[in-house]
């Protein structure tokens, strides 16, 4: 195993080259910041700091019940979604147990499932999509999970309702199918998959979402899971006490009901998209059309494009040897990358 190595902060790339007004676009973040209802509300919160946080997330849960159209004990929450894959994998596999899932995709899964001896079973993805066709072939007798990231991260693409659920009528009972939905806020496609469907009509899934990305809450840790009662009764045998910290409730709470800030997020995205994918085709440069706020690029050289782009002051995502993916900023940050972009590869 190796350890997750996150984006790097603008802090350190800033000491380390001794320049300043860089900008970040490597870790998925909303760059408008925050939902301001949820900073509004924090100054509050922070008056009960002495006391232990709610270890249910009662209030919370209760909004997403009422959001969701579920029962609240069909929620769980973590501290993250990543907090989230880790306690499934923890509750539902032992060691020489198998899970199945795409590569290129979130590396957490197989870092979860090395972790306690499991394998992990990595599907190559098709034209830079999960192939669920294949990934049901791979199931075996073995196989306690399933991890599909939809819509994928490195690759930003989704997996289209038909062939979701051609694989999960095809799943074979008492195999956990784990949605990562940390993006679909993102999704503009009417065809995208339905998991909610699946949770509906009984199916073993659990789907998990992110108050880190369109909500813009990365720095306070806090997604939530759906599934069935008894799913979440055994998680919540694992989850610690006290995983999600009053802060990133209260937060977490406020920004749910901020229909506004994720409505000019949806926007800013898709302004940016269009404006990326006009200059890169002007560039010559050939990307994959995304549903979720970053690009995936293939690109040979990555690490020293990478590198030459930092001394640049713009921080992107090296994907292995043949890509890169950068975060869909601000304006002025689009812009700068691809004037930095476009200096580099000169």
């Amino acid at each position: 195993m190796k350890p997750y190595v996150p984006g790097k902060p603008v802090e350190e790339l800033e000491r380390e080259l001794g320049i300043s007004g860089s900008v970040k676009l490597a870790s998925n973040e909303n760059p408008i910041g925050p939902s301001p209802l949820a900073v509004s509300a924090l100054s509050a919160a922070t008056k009960n700091l002495n006391r232990y946080p709610d270890g249910s997330g009662y209030y919370l849960r209760n909004a997403l019940s009422e959001k969701l159209s579920v029962n609240p004990d069909s929620i769980i929450l973590g501290n993250g979604s990543n907090e989230l894959l880790d306690i499934a994998a923890r509750t539902f596999m032992r060691p020489g147990d198998e899970a199945v899932m795409a590569h290129p995709s979130f590396v957490v899964y197989s870092m979860a499932v090395q972790s306690l001896g499991g394998k992990a079973v990595q599907v190559p993805l098709k034209d830079f999509t999960h192939d669920l066709t294949a990934m049901l072939h791979a199931v075996t007798e073995k196989t306690r999970m399933v991890f599909i990231a939809n819509p994928n991260n490195p690759t930003g693409t989704m997996n289209k309702k038909e062939e979701f659920d051609r694989m999960m009528e095809g799943m074979p009972d008492g195999i956990l199918t784990v949605v990562d939905e940390a993006y679909y806020e993102y999704v503009s496609d009417p065809d995208y998959a339905d998991s909610m469907k699946w949770f509906g009509k009984g199916k073993d899934i659990l789907i998990l979402r992110t108050f880190s990305k369109i909500y813009g809450l990365a720095g306070l840790r806090i997604g939530y899971g759906i599934a069935k009662g008894y799913i979440i009764t055994e998680m919540n045998k694992l989850r610690p006490p006290f995983n999600t910290n009053s802060i990133s409730q209260v937060a977490a709470l406020h920004a749910l009901r901020d229909e506004e800030h994720v409505a000019r997020s949806r926007n800013m995205n898709d302004e940016g998209k269009r404006y990326l994918y006009r200059e890169l085709e002007r560039l010559g440069l050939v990307y994959v059309p995304t549903e979720a706020n970053f690009i995936y690029m293939p690109v040979k050289g990555s690490m020293d494009l990478y590198e030459r782009l930092l001394r640049s002051g713009v921080i992107v995502r090296p994907m292995g040897p043949d890509a890169i993916r950068v975060t869909i900023g601000l304006p002025e940050e689009n812009r700068r990358f691809i004037e930095a972009f476009g200096s580099v590869m000169r």
